[in-house]
C-alpha cells in the first residue's frame, strides 16, 4: 500500500488528480493542525523559509493568525482562518 494517502481518493482507472478546494476540510474537521494550516495557506509554495513552523509563528505573532489551544496544542478553526484571510486581503492597495 502506498505511503501517500492520495490513493484513498483515486480509483485504479482515475488518472486525473483530485482538485484542491480550500473550502473543503482536508480531514473533515473544522479544526486544523499546524501542518494542515501550512498546506491550506500553501506556505511551501510561496515561502523560501526552510522551516514552515517559523512562518506560522510569524503569522501568529505579527498578523494575528487565529487559533485555539486545546490540551496545550494550537488548533486553527477553518472558519476563523477564512475570516482572517478576508480581513488580511489587500483590496485595491
Amino acid at each position: 500500500m502506498p505511503n501517500n494517502p492520495d490513493w484513498l481518493m483515486k480509483s485504479d482507472n482515475d488518472e486525473t488528480p483530485s482538485k484542491y478546494d480550500p473550502a473543503q476540510p482536508i480531514n473533515n474537521s473544522e479544526l486544523m493542525t499546524e501542518a494542515e494550516v501550512i498546506q491550506f495557506l500553501r506556505i511551501p509554495e510561496i515561502s523560501n523559509s526552510k522551516d514552515h513552523h517559523n512562518v506560522i509563528e510569524h503569522l501568529k505573532k505579527f498578523r494575528g493568525l487565529p487559533r485555539i489551544h486545546i490540551c496545550r496544542r494550537a488548533l486553527y478553526p477553518r472558519k476563523a482562518i477564512l475570516g482572517w484571510l478576508e480581513k488580511e486581503t489587500d483590496v485595491g492597495k
